[in-house]
């Protein structure tokens, strides 16, 4: 219990995590709060499921005593998520939840807010009133992941016979043998249909009445108590677990996202710089002198990013790594490199904006390989993974398509130099 607490504290007090990634998990943070509030106070939620008009606000009503949860014949009556406290368990604390049903006709957002209740809850009440249709299946398939006890339960038992009882009890058993103990296939009647009942008045003539059935729920009554009693200190306090372990997930991949998006406008800005640099520099190996400390420039930027800051030097030894692999996956770029770099010695005019435009866009995709291969590193921690740097560098070659790139860079870097050249 105080590890969950500890866990979702972290979370909350977590000052590395940005505003605007705040504001866009802030549905999960309200539920951090109310997840604590709820380990602070003991609290258990017990959420029922199931097709419509199976019965699961009946089932509710017949725990509770008395008629809080809305039932109807008409389908889809439950539009909203309910909950009320069940006094009757005697250590208290314990909150049942209704939900709409998940076949609702045009009803995928009250499915999915039945689906994320349950997710939430720390027992699941799986009710039904026959053998299971697949839709049944299918959604019982998605809450049973082992992390919640479910039970479930085969409302309107007082339709079948005790030997259909049987036979019903053994095809059921059989199709969820995999998700659910037999001990919490439990039987019950929570809205027992009225009886009719013919009998002789005393003037000898027959007639009928109408008689209510008794409410069945004691053996449901009896597990619920079970399980409450052998597992309900532990049930919360591994859901909320289970919560912070799944919100620490989307907090990553909000971070990486928000990080992998800032990156690029890094890279960017660091292509057009070193595109034009190299473009308005006449002296070759001033160029590639130039690059390099582009470069660097740019994966000490990154790395700060990321958290995870590197010197000039590392910067340096990182790119080296990266060349290595581009010269033997895509050697023919740098070739043409050099080749561009010295023909800006021997044109004059024009043909020395395109001859030094053209190198310029091989400066800018040079640096955009280089880039996007470092923030690729950086993202996975300094780590090249299993595959090593030349899987890494050949899938960034892959991804990004050479010519297009380098034409858009020669023409955005020619603007600028004949833009310049008016001045």
């Amino acid at each position: 219990m105080d590890l969950a607490r500890e866990s979702l504290r972290k979370l909350l007090d977590n000052d590395g995590i940005p505003d605007s990634i705040r504001l866009k998990l802030k549905s999960e943070y309200n539920e951090v709060n109310q997840l604590l509030d709820k380990l602070e106070n003991g609290h258990l939620h017990v959420a029922v499921f199931g097709r419509v008009s199976v019965g699961k606000s009946s089932v509710l009503n017949a725990l509770i005593g008395r008629d809080v949860f809305s039932t109807s014949i008409l389908h889809g009556e439950t539009k909203v998520t309910g909950i009320e406290a069940w006094q009757e368990y005697q250590d208290g604390g314990i909150f049942l939840l209704d939900t709409p049903g998940i076949n609702e006709i045009d009803g995928e957002e009250r499915e999915a807010m039945a689906h994320e209740v349950v997710r939430r809850s720390d027992l699941v009440l799986f009710v039904i009133d026959s053998d299971l249709t697949d839709v049944e299946m299918s959604a019982l398939k998605l809450v049973a992941d082992g992390t919640r006890p479910i039970i479930l339960v085969v409302n309107k038992s007082d339709q079948y016979s005790n030997d259909d009882q049987l036979s019903l009890r053994q095809i059921i058993r059989k199709r969820v043998k995999d998700l659910i103990a037999s001990a919490n296939i439990i039987f019950a009647a929570a809205q027992p249909a009225e009886q009719k009942v013919v009998y002789v008045a005393e003037d000898g003539t027959e007639k009928e009445s109408v008689r209510a059935k008794p409410i069945d729920i004691v053996n449901l009554k009896a597990r619920l108590w079970d399980i409450l009693e052998s597992e309900g200190k532990t049930l919360s306090a591994l859901n909320a677990s289970i919560f912070a372990g799944d919100l620490s997930e989307k907090l990553g991949s909000a971070l990486l996202e928000a990080r992998s998006e800032s990156a690029e406008k890094i890279i960017k800005t660091y292509c057009i710089g070193k595109g034009v640099a190299v473009a308005i520099n006449p002296i070759p190996v001033a160029d590639l002198v130039a690059a390099a400390a582009v470069d660097v420039s740019m994966i000490v930027h990154l790395s700060r990013l990321y958290n995870l800051p590197m010197t000039k030097v590392e910067a340096g030894e990182l790119i080296k790594t990266i060349a290595a692999q581009m010269l033997i996956l895509y050697g023919t770029v740098w070739a043409v490199n050099f080749i561009s770099s010295a023909l800006k010695l021997g044109t004059g005019g024009l043909s020395t904006v395109i001859t030094a435009a053209a190198q310029g866009a091989i400066a800018y995709y040079s640096t955009l390989v280089i880039g996007q291969v470092a923030e690729r590193y950086l993202a996975k921690g300094k780590s090249w993974g299993d595959a090593g740097p030349k899987f890494v560098v050949s899938e960034i070659l892959d991804h990004l398509d050479r010519d297009s790139v380098i034409s858009e860079a020669r023409e955005e870097i020619l603007a600028y130099l004949r833009k310049k050249a008016k001045k």
